[in-house]
């Protein structure tokens, strides 16, 4: 699952998961991470439609701009009944790689997470059991905090041991986008790989 909604207001509104990071879209770069995924579904907006491999499934939260708790309502209602496992993913993570992906299916837990090297839970770079994350959903989960989420559950936090910039690293602003420019693996994604 893939969360590719949100206003970008500190990007200027523009469509955040379409900009390049090494000339690649963000978006691009995440579905390139996921392509092994048996049902892939990405929660944003109709226009990035035209993005997307023609096996993914694209839904919006309604009304958009809930959050990102809503957000994984809205794809956890069109994944697969016999689905198991689920990665959550948000869009904007230019440098999530298979390896990494791997890594978080990789432990048998409810929800599994990467942690910083402060400690901190990056909750839109996990995976979870799909019980787990439907049971945890609230009946309404427009504006509801991610941590309610994780109420009930336990938590595997898992510090990230791979090689280059964190999988989790975001580019939520216009100087993150630059660092992560400046920071890129020299491996070049093409864009045929990417999808």
């Amino acid at each position: 699952m893939v969360l590719a909604g949100g206003a970008a207001r500190r990007m200027g509104g523009v469509a955040k998961p379409l900009l390049p990071v090494g000339g690649v879209p963000m978006l691009r770069r995440v579905l390139g991470a996921v392509a092994e995924a048996r049902a892939l579904v990405v929660v944003g907006p109709p226009e990035l439609a035209a993005e997307l491999p023609s096996a993914a499934v694209l839904t919006r939260e309604d009304p958009p701009g809930g959050g990102p708790v809503a957000a994984i309502a809205a794809g956890a209602a069109v994944l697969p009944a016999d689905a198991e496992r689920v990665l959550v993913a948000a869009a904007d993570l230019p440098f999530l790689t298979r390896d990494a992906v791997a890594a978080l299916l990789a432990v048998d837990a409810d929800v599994v997470m990467f942690t910083d090297e402060d400690g901190r839970r990056q909750h839109l770079c996990a995976a979870w059991r799909l019980g787990a994350l439907r049971a945890g959903i609230p009946a309404n989960p427009h504006g509801t905090p991610m941590r309610a989420l994780l109420a009930d559950v336990d938590v595997v936090e898992l510090p990230w041991a791979g090689e280059g910039p964190p999988p989790w690293y975001d580019c939520d602003t216009p100087d993150e986008l630059r660092a992560a420019n400046d920071r890129r693996t020299p491996r070049h994604v093409h864009t045929e790989e990417a999808l």
